[in-house]
């Protein structure tokens, strides 16, 4: 269960989001603490990827605040986020396939040793590190020089996952990690999610599968038409309950009542 004692790592306060005319949030409240899984819930077209777009700095917020540790901050960059420590893993990963999963690991940040005036790709360190960081999440490669595009769905997520737990991310934000898995590659998505947890970091997962979110979550946040429709914690909330949340249960409620039962 998350640590309550301490300040959350990242709180978002009243976020509204206006495109134009167009409201994409209004009055979006959510807190993630140390070691916590918050489960960010909501059908198509709820306001959940303009929302994570706004807490990794992608987005400004046109209303609202964002607290790191109870002290208020603004992000004007993506950059700014993952300074602040705030990862984003997104469906897409941003990897290429064709190169090795040490290659991807390190795209960008490569450690590099120097001989005379020439700096040089550190193979031998890329390499240790990378395999002690995928083994530590369950993950026991053939060659750091495998080509990435040869492992699972489900093995890539926990490279990128890997990757920014290595790379210091304090809250780590995952956009339907398990979307597009089959039921082992979820499953073991799911334990890499417990895994970084345990480990006090702060997991924001967004999803539209309540079974996967009831499996590792601590507080569970439904979105529906750029509104919270409340938290709840585990134990406090049914499945079923967070389905019809999700799927405006009310409103198809009310629809039934006024077709007569037809639905």
């Amino acid at each position: 269960m998350p640590d309550t004692n301490t300040p959350a790592l990242i709180e978002l306060v009243d976020i509204e989001k206006h495109f134009g005319p167009v409201i994409a949030l209004n009055g979006v409240s959510v807190s993630v603490q140390p070691g916590e899984c918050h489960c960010l819930l909501g059908d198509n077209g709820a306001g959940k990827s303009t929302f994570i777009k706004t807490m990794s700095g992608v987005h400004k917020p046109t209303r609202g605040k964002i607290l790191i540790e109870g002290k208020e901050v603004n992000f004007d960059s993506p950059r700014d986020a993952m300074t602040a420590g705030i990862a984003t893993v997104y469906q897409d990963l941003a990897m290429i396939p064709l190169m090795s999963v040490t290659r991807n690991f390190w795209m960008g940040r490569e450690p590099q040793k120097r001989v005379g005036p020439f700096k040089f790709f550190d193979f031998a360190e890329a390499n240790e590190v990378t395999m002690t960081e995928m083994a530590k999440m369950g993950i026991h490669l053939r060659s750091p020089d495998q080509a990435v595009g040869t492992l699972s769905g489900g093995e890539r997520q926990t490279v990128a996952i890997s990757r920014a737990v290595y790379f210091g991310a304090k809250v780590l934000i995952l956009d339907e990690p398990t979307s597009a898995l089959g039921v082992r590659q979820t499953s073991n998505v799911l334990a890499t999610i417990d895994k970084v947890r345990k480990n006090g970091i702060g997991v924001v997962f967004i999803t539209h599968n309540v079974r996967h979110a009831m499996a590792v979550g601590d507080r569970f946040t439904v979105l529906n038409r750029g509104k919270t429709l409340g938290t709840a914690l585990k134990g406090d909330i049914k499945a079923e309950e967070l389905q019809d949340l999700m799927a405006g249960g009310q409103e198809l409620a009310e629809l039934e009542g006024s077709l007569g039962g037809t639905i």
